[in-house]
């Protein structure tokens, strides 16, 4: 792409784009402050793209229409003439500078298909296929935003999204039923006694129910486990923000339990507290080394691991000086909430 530019982001549509996090997942905006701002803007502007997309499928009455527009989308930001939002203009600009390949957001919105008809998952593989998809491709993305590109980083990446996918599955049980989902493995609800269907028609907590979640985080917990190693891979200025996304999100999962999986009449929230102590141990943690990195990835993740090393790499971008201490300056202020 020689003597072609990447889109122009505005101010304004980087605003935007923070306004979507900001409401849409606390989580992830109390972690994305611990990034140099370089890597903050980026991250919230992919996260800005991802939510544009979901809410396109989840809202649309004709799911193939808004699958079909939304390729459309993307075809228009492949060719750096992204259709006129402040997402659309962020994205294009990421995957431009970063070449991000294509089969990432593609993946995305298959697993937004999922959501939106109503697929169920049958087995744990099911469950771990469609975390690769609204999930896994994500870190892949992240991870590629931070220049993170050799296979085992994106296979720890990949890892982490699953987690953070399975843990909101778990916490989500309730929430999700009444809108007519489910992601429970079927396989796993008839081992524990459990319909699904009847599950669905009235959903109702109970020790079965418990059991199933219960292995659930399980689950996440060994991808959590898998992809710690890894941040060591990251660079030394993003791995404060990534252990902070794992501690936190994990540590939902510690509140489904403390609430004995009741995720049917109760919602795990961590307290405000707690999220401080954990943002302490992040910055801690970031300066362990590397764990086991090599582990292959999941079989399902498999081909989001191919994509990128099939896709070009760009050139890296320059950190100057002033970048690099205006990241160490600004993480202590994000850190004593004074800055944001």
């Amino acid at each position: 792409m020689t003597g072609v530019q990447a889109p122009r982001v505005t101010h304004a549509d980087l605003a935007q784009c923070r306004a979507m996090i900001r409401e849409g997942s606390k989580t992830f905006y109390t972690s994305s402050k611990l990034f140099p701002q370089r890597i903050c803007d980026a991250a919230r502007s992919l996260y800005a793209f991802c939510r544009v997309a979901d809410d396109a499928v989840d809202q649309s009455d004709d799911v193939a229409a808004a699958v079909h527009a939304l390729k459309r989308r993307l075809d228009a930001i492949e060719r750096l003439d992204p259709e006129p939002f402040a997402a659309d203009r962020a994205y294009a600009d990421l995957a431009y500078r970063y070449a991000i390949p294509r089969k990432l957001p593609d993946a995305l919105i298959d697993g937004f298909v999922w959501d939106a008809s109503g697929q169920k998952c049958r087995t744990e593989s099911d469950l771990i296929a469609y975390a690769v998809r609204v999930a896994g491709s994500v870190g892949a993305m992240m991870a590629i935003i931070m220049q993170a590109r050799a296979p085992e980083a994106i296979a720890r990446a990949t890892d982490l999204g699953i987690a953070m996918q399975l843990t909101n599955i778990a916490r989500d049980v309730g929430e999700d039923a009444r809108m007519g989902r489910l992601y429970l493995p079927e396989t796993w609800m008839r081992e524990a006694g459990l319909d699904p269907d009847e599950f669905l028609a009235d959903p109702k907590h109970s020790e079965a129910l418990a059991s199933v979640i219960a292995r659930v985080l399980k689950r996440a917990n060994e991808f959590y486990d898998r992809a710690c190693g890894g941040i060591a891979l990251l660079p030394k200025s993003c791995r404060p923000a990534i252990h902070a996304s794992s501690l936190l999100y994990r540590e939902i999962g510690r509140e489904v339990e403390r609430n004995f999986y009741d995720s049917v009449t109760k919602r795990a929230v961590v307290p405000k507290r707690r999220k401080l102590m954990l943002l302490g141990k992040a910055l801690l943690l970031s300066f362990s080394p590397a764990g086991d990195t090599l582990a292959d990835p999941a079989p399902e993740a498999r081909f989001v691991v191919d994509a990128v090393i099939a896709a070009p790499v760009p050139k890296p971008y320059p950190i100057s000086f002033d970048e690099k201490a205006e990241w160490v300056t600004n993480l202590f202020l994000r850190l004593d909430g004074r800055k944001s």
